[in-house]
């Protein structure tokens, strides 16, 4: 095990949160002294399954790809935790996604709130994968901006291949969901999304996927974006402007869908440049984003060394 130390309060919140964010199985990515690893997130505890399932060398996104979660409830029934929680470090769900692909204007509400019209198909950009960090990491706002912002979506990982998917048939890729923050520099996105949008360490994801087969109407879903403990977005996944078999079906026009792909879907109304005065984040902040029926992505800020 990594060596014991002093939790800190938003981690000691968060984990008695997590105790009762629902009984869905909980599939997290992260690090032990092991090294990458997945595993079923038990009360305090992980069930580690590199040693279960040696074929997938501790790699969620290889567990997909190779149809192994359907054996997770198996394992889960029969094992106990290996590992508590607090000793290890949570690593985005899927640790380095071949593709990131994430909606921008997707509620009615954040469009109204930034003054943009509905467009007939979504908006699309791309996130790197080292912008993305895991759950009760630091989100790092960069020393060059003050203008770091928040935005709570749900995001959705690809469970098998395909292209030109039809929508009727679209929900058939989704392997589950989970939790991301799209943290965003403003001034650097009036010159660009993709520079905006890919700063390292900036887009929490996480902490766990919770598999499709156990939300299966993922509209009823409720996100909560918190920071500092107020409540600053709040809305229905149904919501949205463009559905998630749209999204998925209009991506998989321009490029093949594989396994472990991530889809993020969109933000509500709240995000923090368009409140007067701006809400921009700061070193010391903590943020919270919750979706019902998977849990709380808790992250705190700190400044760029």
């Amino acid at each position: 095990m990594l060596p014991k130390r002093r939790l800190r309060l938003y981690e000691i919140t968060w984990l008695v949160s997590s105790r009762y964010s629902g009984s869905n199985m909980k599939i997290a990515s992260f690090y032990s002294v092991d090294g990458e690893d997945f595993g079923i997130v038990s009360g305090d505890g992980i069930i580690s399954l590199k040693k279960r399932l040696p074929a997938t060398k501790g790699s969620l996104r290889a567990a997909i790809a190779n149809g192994l979660t359907a054996d997770l409830g198996r394992i889960a029934a029969d094992a106990k935790p290996d590992l508590l929680i607090e000793d290890v470090k949570f690593a985005p769900v899927i640790p380095s996604p071949n593709k990131f692909i994430a909606v921008g204007i997707n509620y009615r509400d954040h469009a109204q709130q930034i003054e943009r019209k509905v467009e007939a198909f979504p908006g699309i950009f791309v996130r790197f994968p080292d912008s993305l960090v895991g759950h009760l990491q630091p989100m790092i706002r960069p020393r060059i901006s003050t203008q770091f912002d928040f935005e709570g979506e749900l995001a959705l990982i690809i469970g098998k291949r395909g292209r030109y998917i039809a929508e009727d048939h679209a929900m058939q890729y989704v392997a589950g969901y989970t939790c991301f923050v799209d943290g965003s520099l403003r001034d650097y996105q009036k010159l660009a999304t993709t520079a905006g949008k890919n700063f390292p360490s900036t887009g929490p994801f996480g902490p766990w996927m919770v598999t499709a087969d156990e939300i299966p109407d993922p509209g009823r879903m409720v996100l909560t974006t918190r920071l500092n403990g107020l409540v600053v977005q709040h809305a229905g996944v149904d919501e949205m402007i463009h559905s998630i078999p749209k999204i998925i079906s209009y991506i998989s026009q321009f490029t093949e869908l594989r396994p472990g792909d991530v889809i993020s879907t969109g933000t509500p109304g709240g995000v923090g440049h368009r409140r007067n005065p701006p809400i921009w984040l700061k070193s010391g902040d903590t943020l919270e984003f919750e979706i019902s029926g998977i849990g709380i992505l808790s992250n705190p800020i700190v400044d760029e060394a």
